[in-house]
């Protein structure tokens, strides 16, 4: 029998049942595919981030599960991670498979996480529209799995009731629908059913896409963002370059021992 450490953390909160819980699992090397996918599984949150020690310029490899498969990037996963590991540090850092390094910085109470910037293209996508509901003013996509949908105002976000049975076969596709704001700068919800995922909560990945497209509607390089979902999620959005750099608050609600 084995026991493995395990955290689970609200990101993008600065309390409890707020944010995007994710689970954090610490390992000394790394265990097979198939058990990380299994544990993730068993979990059963939006993601599980699994983390071994490296030396060199980095502190950490970290790798994110979904409960049905691994993504190419986690955002509220990697804040969960440093939350936990963080320790003294005044940064952390990560080496990823699929999205770089990826650091972390302690910003007051909180965080400031630089994330790649990954700017959308238009692209006319009809039938994903019309599985979202309302036309939107807007349609974009970006080829990492990023498909973005502009409304015309918040209300129409918060309203949506996606039909998840027509989204669902495209796989791991993330929806984004997002609009100008009226609790923050800019508003979105997101939905990847195609990853065991009907609503995640609050998304940093979703964020590296529509933060680029959103300062230049904007007009400048530093807004606010709040996800519309049950739990809702705050951030703040800053372009720097090809990045986009991320603030939130992170709460610890559990830590034990997973046992294999």
């Amino acid at each position: 029998m084995t026991t493995l450490p395990f955290t689970q953390v609200d990101a993008f909160a600065d309390h409890a049942f707020r944010g995007n819980p994710a689970a954090v699992m610490p390992l000394e090397a790394w265990l097979d595919d198939a058990t990380l996918q299994a544990i993730a599984a068993e979990n059963n949150l939006s993601e599980t981030a699994f983390t071994i020690p490296v030396t060199g310029d980095v502190d950490f490899e970290l790798r994110w599960f979904t409960p049905t498969k691994e993504v190419a990037l986690c955002g509220h996963a990697t804040l969960a991670s440093a939350h936990v590991l963080i320790g003294d540090r005044e940064e952390i850092r990560f080496r990823t498979r699929q999205a770089g390094i990826l650091t972390i910085r302690r910003d007051g109470d909180g965080y400031a996480m630089s994330l790649p910037a990954w700017k959308p293209d238009p692209k006319p996508m009809p039938e994903i529209a019309h599985a979202l509901g309302p036309v939107p003013i807007e349609t974009l996509w970006h080829t990492g799995g990023y498909s973005v949908l502009v409304y015309e105002d918040e209300a129409t976000v918060r309203g949506l009731s996606p039909d998840f049975a027509a989204l669902r076969p495209a796989g791991d596709v993330l929806y984004i629908a997002t609009a100008r704001g009226q609790t923050a700068d800019i508003v979105s919800r997101a939905f990847a059913p195609g990853a065991g995922i009907d609503e995640d909560p609050v998304t940093g990945s979703a964020h590296a896409v529509i933060a680029p497209y959103w300062a230049e509607k904007l007009g400048r390089t530093h807004f606010t963002a709040f996800q519309a979902s049950a739990r809702g999620g705050h951030l703040s959005c800053t372009i720097e370059g090809d990045r986009v750099i991320l603030g939130g608050k992170c709460v610890t609600v559990i830590e034990g021992r997973f046992t294999l």
